[in-house]
């Protein structure tokens, strides 16, 4: 049986670049749900109830290897090394997160 660590997503910042919805993107009424200070829980690789589809299709690889022990990603990119730090791939309204391992405190 392996070992699966659980992962803690919390949303960091939102951005919004109007300039850019201005001028390519058809108006929506409705396009992101997170809100700045927001945690989810991932518990291996399944997708934490309520988590933006399209934001769990780039952070997924990140969170499945950390969860199965990996870390310090590019060379030590983080001070953390058991922590990423990523965005979401929505060019209008980037949404970035920082992804790390909840220890374990048994």
């Amino acid at each position: 049986m392996t070992f699966q660590r659980k992962i803690r997503i919390t949303v960091i910042r939102k951005a919004c670049y109007k300039d850019l919805k201005e001028q390519y993107e058809n108006p929506l009424e409705h396009a992101c749900d997170m809100q700045e200070g927001q945690v989810f829980l991932a518990d291996g690789w399944q997708k934490p109830e309520g988590f933006c589809e399209s934001a769990w299709q780039t952070l997924s690889p990140f969170v499945m290897a950390l969860a199965h022990g990996a870390e310090n990603f590019y060379d030590g990119w983080m001070k953390n090394p058991k922590s990423a730090m990523l965005a979401c791939n929505d060019g209008f309204r980037p949404v970035s997160f920082l992804v790390e391992v909840v220890e374990d405190t048994r």
